[in-house]
């Protein structure tokens, strides 16, 4: 299923009835040379067998295809003009982390979500006997690192039930917007194996303004209140948080300083122009390290777009390790072409 909206481009061209052999090269580096580095360019056309060659001089110049859409009998390729911006983070042994979407529902509707949850998305769930049989096969294959998230992993009856059978199998994060303890799901928390569980809460701004920007009135503190109790309770919380530019990153790590938390318990990253966002960094395949990401319908490249078809591995989750070998086998792929290795986006 790719529900993506049509992707907004710096720069629209129309090849109109040109191909590679036929004088759309010029127009295409005409294109990118009133552009900057990082701007998307759309080339439209009515030839879909351009599609190969545009791919293969993304890869050969070192720029990414983004996004290919089909509407009225023409084509619409996007790609970005220059490499990904480079994340901080250490490249991971494929297979080590495993990213399990439990559900796409969530209390709240943020504007960049990646996979589109809101209070109105349907459910999706993976389910506690899915997840079980996945946490064993996980266990066998090595892997030292689950992630849970969604949607919102709280919105689920069957939460703790899912996190302590993934715990059971390996160190568990879950990715939540900290808003939902109280009650039921606060005795669900307390039930969790401390040592096991690390609860990943999202923030993302010092002060509630930008934050509540994102993600609705009143978010801001009820955020902060889910980190306070988190911590009261003997978990290990790590903060994260989503933001658009450098500056804003910088701020929040004062803001993290001044709060002692340490470098292992915070998570920065920039917007991917994925799912709900209208901006931010537009991200290929070919830019992202695969982390194996499972949700109720299949096996994804990277938790970033693990709703849309360009990063879909099989539609078939089980056996676990078939899972896991289609993804390296994918990435092999990937790496026989001449660019320089996939960055990572760290999502945790």
């Amino acid at each position: 299923m790719d529900l993506r909206m049509k992707t907004n481009a710096n720069v629209e061209l129309d090849a109109g009835s040109k191909t590679f052999a036929s004088g759309l090269l010029p127009d295409l580096i005409a294109a990118l040379r009133r552009s900057r580095k990082g701007d998307l360019v759309a080339v439209i056309s009515s030839d879909p067998n351009i599609g190969s060659d545009l791919e293969a001089w993304c890869r050969f110049t070192r720029n990414s295809l983004v996004d290919t859409a089909v509407e009225d009998g023409r084509t619409r390729w996007v790609l970005r003009y220059g490499e990904a911006p480079e994340n901080v983070g250490e490249d991971r042994p494929v297979g080590s982390r495993l990213w399990l979407y439990t559900n796409f529902d969530c209390n709240l509707s943020c504007d960049y979500c990646c996979v589109r949850s809101s209070p109105k998305a349907p459910r999706r769930a993976l389910g506690v006997q899915r997840v079980r049989r996945i946490a064993i096969e996980a266990r066998e294959l090595g892997v030292s690192e689950i992630f849970v998230t969604g949607g919102e992993p709280f919105m689920l009856p069957d939460i703790g039930e899912i996190l302590t059978a993934c715990a059971a199998a390996a160190p568990t994060t879950v990715l939540t917007n900290g808003m939902l303890f109280a009650g039921s799901r606060l005795e669900t928390l307390r039930a969790l194996p401390r040592e096991r569980v690390t609860l990943q809460i999202s923030l993302d701004s010092p002060t509630p303004e930008r934050h509540e920007s994102h993600r609705g009135n009143g978010t801001w503190a009820r955020a902060w209140q889910g980190i306070e109790r988190a911590r009261a309770e003997g978990f290990r919380v790590r903060l994260a948080a989503t933001l658009s530019t450098d500056a804003e990153a910088e701020e929040f790590r004062s803001f993290l300083d001044a709060h002692h938390v340490s470098e292992e318990n915070r998570v920065i990253r920039r917007i991917a122009l994925r799912g709900s966002a209208t901006q931010g960094i537009a991200l290929a395949r070919a830019d992202l390290v695969p982390e194996v990401t499972i949700t109720a319908e299949g096996v994804f490249w990277h938790p970033v777009g693990a709703e849309d078809n360009d990063l879909l591995v099989s539609r078939e989750i089980f056996p676990l390790a078939e899972s896991f070998a289609a993804v390296r086998r994918a990435f092999d792929l990937e790496s026989e072409h001449q660019r320089r290795l996939a960055t990572i986006f760290n999502c945790a």
